[in-house]
């Protein structure tokens, strides 16, 4: 995927170990990751920025950095995580909660489907799986043209969760 890549309000770009304190706001903080198995500490959530640079030069696609165009202030991140089958990835996006319920999180998930979209990627299949009590997020991934898929039991989360999927042809 070329990146970085931009939308009218956003950037998207790959993380940075710069990035930690701002990504800390958004994967530290309990309720934004109250639907996604809690909130995690600092040390994981360096390891998971190491993991996003390293996917995004072995794979091509990444969980990337999402920035307001307008100040360059960090507000969340959004992308791809590699999915069992290497033809398929999944979709994820967690948002400062302040900037939630201004269709950031759809602006930013569309933006990430149309970059992988057109990477040229031998990817087939995105999913994306949500907390049942959290239909904002189901808004998001229908609003972006993912279809409901039905539901699955996911170890991590310790919970059954609606799954939704967009396949490409």
């Amino acid at each position: 995927m070329a990146i970085p890549f931009e939308t009218d309000r956003l950037q998207l770009r790959t993380m940075k170990p710069d990035d930690l304190d701002a990504i800390y706001e958004i994967w530290g903080n309990p309720e934004v990751m109250k639907h996604c198995g809690g909130d995690s500490p600092r040390s994981r959530i360096q390891r998971s920025i190491d993991f996003y640079r390293r996917l995004q030069n072995e794979k091509g696609y990444s969980v990337y950095t999402v920035l307001l165009k307008e100040s360059s202030f960090i507000i969340g991140v959004c992308g791809f995580n590699p999915a069992e089958n290497e033809h398929e990835v999944e979709l994820l996006y967690h948002f400062n909660q302040h900037y939630w319920g201004k269709g950031y999180a759809a602006e930013a998930a569309a933006a990430c489907v149309a970059a992988l979209r057109n990477s040229g990627l031998n990817v087939r299949k995105i999913s994306a799986a949500v907390d049942p009590a959290n239909p904002a997020s189901g808004k998001v991934l229908e609003k972006i043209g993912m279809t409901a898929a039905g539901v699955k039991w996911f170890e991590d989360t310790q919970q059954e969760e609606l799954c939704y999927e967009m396949e490409f042809t």
